[in-house]
């Protein structure tokens, strides 16, 4: 293996201006998903989303929803990315693959299956390969936080790609902590909120079969907020899935960017390898170099 090389993960699935200015106020997460994407399911069987009807109890609510949530060892998938920001329009096949609870990657893929950019997160941090440029970044999540003030960790990361609820900065959700959710049940969705420690408002949208249908994330002065939506719901393995995820940005109050992720060729609890290798003519740079190639077209 090459130079910043952290290694192989392999398993087998069991059945069991203003850019700135938004990448230092939305999630860390956020900004990850944006940035590495400028660079079949087994049956098409559509699933409506349900009404609620009459309240369920706050703890009964929660349990319902994790055991709906999609269960999955290993994930992997072939989407096709749009992406609509100022300045850039942008199409591209990217491959998703997710280790659950270990690792996740996204290979965009713009031209006859030839990688230009690999982005791997981890638990701990997350390396991302510029191949166009022969450059890389590895970095420690523990890095960045003085940088991104947020209670960011991989799982959250996790949770959005695979349409689960989450709580910032926690790897998974026990009965324990249901009391952290705000819970209300009116009208054909249920809303589900919680703060984190820097005062971000995440709220959550759920169907009357607990499916979740959105994130929303917004800063303390709602300037600034990512919107997660799922919608075209399908069976996969038989649990419903959504084909289509739509993430907005919003800045100052107005739509910002905006990336729509088409999913297709959906595969589960089979055998995934996450390959971080580097060729040693690469050239390690910052994140923040990274970002500022992106966003105003220099190296």
């Amino acid at each position: 293996m090459g130079k910043g090389t952290i290694g192989t993960i392999k398993t087998t699935g069991t059945k069991d201006g203003k850019t700135k200015t938004i990448i230092r106020r939305l999630p860390f997460f956020c900004v990850v998903s944006i940035v590495f994407l400028l660079a079949g399911c087994k049956t098409s069987t559509k699933v409506g989303t349900v009404n609620v009807v009459g309240a369920k109890a706050h703890a009964a609510f929660f349990d319902s929803m994790q055991k709906q949530a999609f269960r999955y060892e290993t994930f992997s998938a072939r989407t096709n990315v749009e992406l609509d920001a100022p300045g850039k329009s942008f199409s591209s096949r990217v491959d998703i693959k997710i280790v659950r609870d270990s690792a996740l990657q996204l290979s965009v893929q713009p031209l006859l299956g030839i990688e230009l950019f690999r982005a791997e997160f981890a638990g701990e941090g997350f390396t991302i390969i510029d191949r166009m440029n022969k450059r890389y970044v590895s970095e420690s999540y523990a890095a960045l936080k003085g940088k991104w003030p947020v209670a960011f960790t991989y799982y959250n990361l996790q949770a959005l790609f695979s349409n689960h609820l989450f709580i910032p900065g926690e790897q998974e959700i026990t009965p324990k902590q249901y009391n952290r959710f705000k819970l209300k049940q009116e009208g054909s969705t249920a809303e589900i909120q919680l703060k984190d420690a820097m005062q971000l408002l995440y709220t959550f949208m759920a169907d009357g079969e607990e499916k979740l249908l959105s994130t929303y994330v917004t800063d303390k002065s709602e300037q600034y907020a990512l919107q997660w939506l799922y919608t075209d719901f399908r069976m996969v393995d038989g649990q419903p899935f959504p084909m289509l995820m739509d993430v907005q940005l919003f800045g100052k109050g107005s739509p910002s960017g905006q990336m729509k992720i088409y999913f297709s060729k959906i595969q589960t609890n089979t055998p995934v390898k996450i390959d971080t290798s580097i060729p040693d003519t690469y050239k390690r740079v910052t994140f923040a170099q990274i970002v500022k190639g992106l966003t105003d077209g220099k190296k």
